[in-house]
């Protein structure tokens, strides 16, 4: 009973979604070009759990390059509605399209030259009518067995916003590059924004030795710079291989007594590289390809001389995986 219940509650949603899909109209075209053109902002209000999808709505609209807010209609009687200027573009929410607060506010909306698009499930209603464009999102029934609880009605609001705010991003020419710079502090915002130049190893911290140079004194190179490599460079700079930690220990294993030999005869050949100026996230991506840790940084595609070293393990301290 409990599970059907339950899959009666998402169907009933979902058929919501198709119908409001299908109910799409120029009012919707009108609003979009409306906020495209509009000099201010967009203002969202509604009240109780009409309020709480209206802030997500204006939260998806501002981190997707349509600056917005959320303006709660009950504080807006009280001085809040201060917040709005000719120019902006309100939002105002109410399935019922009654909602006395929403209702009030519509006034001083007007008087303060603002558009107004009005979302309800009433097309007769009073705040339907008040709009400069109305959106539909009438639904057939509720997914709550009382017909009373915002169930099925909220999700096709939510819905509709999140339309207005794919299809502003979109003629906005909105990129990922752009959403990362509202999101720094993210995941996907470090995805973005990170360069290996920002992450990488330089300097004097880069493990260097020259193709004649002792195991020895290689061996010391790598524990020394604690990054479990070296790169192994000719007389001119040129990065020639690389000996890493897991060269060492297979040698071992094979009883190899490498400590006789040559940097230039114990390395890798043509290690994997990265340029300065390519994203972390594509460091770490290449590292996943080839099971490595290190990535030697160039700063063009036809150098030779590495400028840096990129670790594994500063990537993963970065949050970056």
């Amino acid at each position: 009973m409990i599970i059907e219940e339950a899959k009666k509650v998402i169907r009933i949603e979902a058929e919501a979604l198709l119908a409001l899909a299908d109910s799409i109209d120029s009012s919707f075209e009108q609003a979009v070009k409306t906020i495209l053109s509009a000099k201010g902002r967009v203002i969202v209000t509604g009240m109780g759990k009409s309020g709480l999808i209206g802030q997500k709505i204006a939260s998806t609209m501002a981190s997707t390059g349509t600056p917005a807010f959320f303006l709660h209609p009950a504080e807006a009687l009280h001085g809040d509605l201060g917040m709005i200027i000719r120019g902006d573009v309100v939002i105002a929410i109410s399935n019922s399209g009654e909602t006395e607060e929403v209702l009030r506010i519509l006034p001083i909306v007007k008087r303060i030259g603002a558009e107004l698009v009005s979302m309800t499930g009433k097309p007769s209603s009073t705040l339907a009518k008040a709009g400069d464009i109305h959106l539909n999102i009438a639904i057939k029934e509720e997914a709550c067995p009382l017909g009373l609880a915002p169930t099925a009605s909220t999700t096709a609001t939510l819905a509709m916003g999140d339309a207005l705010a794919v299809a502003l991003l979109v003629e906005r020419g909105f990129k990922a590059e752009d959403f990362a710079l509202f999101h720094p502090g993210g995941a996907l915002g470090k995805k973005l924004l990170l360069s290996v130049g920002d992450m990488m190893h330089s300097g004097s911290a880069v493990p260097l030795v020259d193709l004649e140079t002792p195991m020895r004194e290689a061996l010391f190179e790598i524990t020394s710079k604690g990054l479990g490599c070296t790169g192994v460079t000719s007389a001119n700079g040129t990065l020639a291989g690389v000996i890493t930690d897991g060269d060492l220990r297979r040698a071992l294993e094979k009883g190899t007594d490498f400590m006789e030999k040559s940097a230039g005869q114990m390395m890798t050949a043509n290690p994997k590289r990265i340029l300065v100026n390519d994203l972390a996230a594509k460091g770490l991506q290449k590292m996943e390809q080839f099971s490595i840790t290190t990535l030697f940084v160039f700063d063009n595609p036809g150098s030779c001389i590495p400028v840096g070293i990129l670790h594994l393990h500063d990537l993963l301290k970065s949050g970056l995986a």
